[in-house]
């Protein structure tokens, strides 16, 4: 072979190769140049929502800001809300489900299909008709008018549809009303698809939501008290299968958001609820009684983890966490609790200008704990007077057990009497009175049962035959929290836990839907 040109051919090969390496880097070099500055797929995934079609604009707008402000990629889905139910029990892909009607996230719930739901906005049916009025339509019994075409959202479609034929069969209208529209008018399966229609002119009159109308100029609106019954709330749900819940859940409040995505659904006419305002890593503040700890600390992993958010919770005696809370002195400063489960019902009353209405979720009786063998022969709480025994009680300005342990005293006639010659210790916190008797500075204490489970090894546990010998755990939402939605999660995550309360030596007081076993509301004596 001609050695010259072996020469040209390995020339022209590193040519190529070297012409063919800068024009990939110069399509690296244009790509890079035009690249977003945020790319959602790069930081943060993406997700799945499904979304009732009638609620498409403040979506559109409220996704794009998400998408650059958190780099969250968000895939919607749009249809009616029942026919988006449907999908999502078949096929199990989206991380939210956002419906027309909060009817349909309670019968996703019941179904298993969302966790966690939170309330968007209100809206109300009304008649949507040409601007000005051209048929001069005044009230439902006008669309019934012989030669009025009237479009209608379909009832096992739309929510619009659902809430239309609810109201009018309670107002008595549905039955007339649904003759006609199937003789001359039409059923559609959107509120887009009904407002369209009118705008269009391919029908005169027919009925959207409220805040459909607000973003038609060439439509208004014509209420009717009828359809007033029909008053509806847009809620977002995360789906109970979502690998991307943290993701979803910030969407959620991102779109739930009163600095954030309640203004663009206010700006479109809807009436949105109050939400919380939106930061990109909230953080709750939680005080506990410490009784509650070892019960709580697994919920409260499993809810930060979830939410993608922080829970600062401070356990301590419940008299020193109230005195700090008076301390503090308003609900809203930045240093109070947006949520309170304390050891008993007495340390929510004495703060109870500041939170709303308490649950009461748990309770434990207070026992006698004593040494293994009970070598001083304890039988009941006159013992507890008898001279050489050393008694370790809690302190009442401090902790809750200290407080019920003085009632319970008090109620037998025995309080001055141990204080006085038998009690050789106080503690801040219930979690220091079964040490004080395993250690062997005190021969008996008045103790949570749930703090004697560690030490079952090393103590006995003599029951006390009083209906004062128990602690009943409320947990309340402060008045002043800026994170009302974020504390009833929190508060839906603990009512979720009842394994872990029993599993602590708690006995359960709600039934599955939350009510109290007691069917009392909260406010109730130490008798009940």
């Amino acid at each position: 072979m001609n050695p010259n040109g072996r020469r040209i051919r390995k020339f022209a090969r590193r040519t190529s190769l070297v012409t063919g390496g800068a024009v990939v880097l110069l399509i690296v070099l244009v790509v890079m140049m035009f690249k977003p500055e945020t790319s959602p797929n790069a930081s943060g995934g993406s997700l799945i929502l499904f979304c009732a079609a009638g609620i498409r604009l403040p979506i559109e707008q409220i996704r794009r800001n998400f998408e650059r402000e958190c780099g969250i990629r968000v895939d919607v889905q749009y249809g009616g809300s029942n026919t988006l139910l449907s999908q999502l029990q078949v096929s199990r892909t989206a991380d939210l489900y956002l419906a027309a009607d909060n009817a349909y996230l309670a019968i996703a719930r019941e179904k298993g299909l969302v966790r966690e739901t939170i309330p968007i906005a209100n809206m109300v049916p009304v008649i949507a008709v040409p601007k000005g009025n051209p048929k001069a339509i005044s009230g439902i019994n006008d669309l019934m008018r012989d030669g009025l075409r009237v479009a209608l959202g379909n009832p096992g479609q739309a929510a619009i549809g659902k809430h239309t034929r609810k109201a009018l069969r309670d107002s008595g209208q549905w039955d007339a009303l649904e003759r006609h529209v199937t003789e001359s008018g039409v059923f559609k399966p959107t509120v887009p698809d009904v407002a369209n229609s009118v705008k269009i002119g391919s029908v005169d009159a027919g009925i959207v939501w409220d805040a459909t109308v607000a973003q038609y100029d060439e439509l208004d609106s014509i209420p009717a008290p009828e359809l007033n019954a029909g008053a509806s709330q847009i809620t977002i749900g995360i789906t109970t299968w979502s690998e991307s819940a943290a993701a979803a859940l910030k969407f959620a409040r991102y779109l739930a958001g009163r600095n954030r995505g309640l203004i663009s659904f206010k700006e479109m006419g809807y009436e949105p609820v109050g939400g919380d305002p939106w930061t990109m890593r909230p953080k709750l503040t939680f005080f506990a009684g410490s009784v509650n700890r070892r019960a709580l600390e697994p919920a409260i992993k499993r809810f930060e983890v979830r939410e993608g958010v922080r829970v600062n919770t401070v356990y301590n005696g419940c008299g020193i966490l109230t005195a700090q809370m008076r301390a503090i002195g308003e609900g809203d400063d930045p240093g109070f609790p947006d949520a309170y489960l304390a050891c008993d019902v007495y340390y929510l009353d004495t703060v109870s200008e500041l939170f709303g209405a308490g649950t009461r979720i748990s309770e434990t009786d207070i026992v006698l704990v004593v040494a293994e063998g009970n070598p001083k022969k304890i039988r009941g709480l006159e013992d507890l007077t008898r001279e050489g025994v050393r008694v370790a009680i809690g302190q009442p300005d401090q902790c809750a057990i200290g407080v019920l342990s003085r009632r319970l005293l008090e109620d037998a006639n025995l309080y001055q009497r141990v204080r006085k010659g038998n009690v050789v210790t106080e503690t801040a916190s219930s979690a220091m009175l079964v040490p004080a008797v395993t250690t062997g500075s005190a021969d008996v204490t008045l103790a949570y049962r749930t703090d004697t489970l560690a030490e079952t090894a090393r103590t006995d546990i003599l029951d006390i035959d009083s209906k004062l010998a128990r602690a009943i755990q409320p947990f309340a939402i402060s008045l002043g929290t800026e994170h009302k939605q974020l504390a009833n999660r929190l508060f839906a995550t603990i009512l979720a836990a009842r394994s872990d309360f029993e599993a602590a030596g708690f006995r359960w007081r709600l039934n599955p839907d939350g009510a109290d076993n007691k069917k009392r509301a909260y406010g109730y004596r130490r008798d009940d």
